[in-house]
């Protein structure tokens, strides 16, 4: 069921993050994809800032979203800039 809502919850974040970067087409598996990845990215860049204090269970909801949003973004930019056409 964890691996389910880590999903849902991926999904959530790369439409989330398709918003606010400017991307092409792309399948719902990449976005789910590049959501995940963004949520790891966003929660190790966080984890790092905060001297180790940082973990999304012990925060809100509305806290790790936005944190896996900035994650995706990054992910969404780099991403961005290897698949130019």
């Amino acid at each position: 069921m964890v691996i389910l809502s880590w999903i849902v919850f991926g999904a959530f974040v790369g439409w989330l993050a398709g918003f606010f970067m400017p991307k092409p087409r792309q399948g719902c598996l990449v976005n789910i994809a590049l959501g995940l990845v963004g949520a790891l990215c966003g929660g190790f860049i966080f984890q790092q800032l905060s001297g180790g204090s940082f973990r999304y269970e012990a925060h809100g909801f509305i806290a790790s979203t936005v944190v896996a949003v900035i994650g995706a973004v990054l992910v969404l930019a780099i991403w961005n800039a290897l698949h130019k056409r």
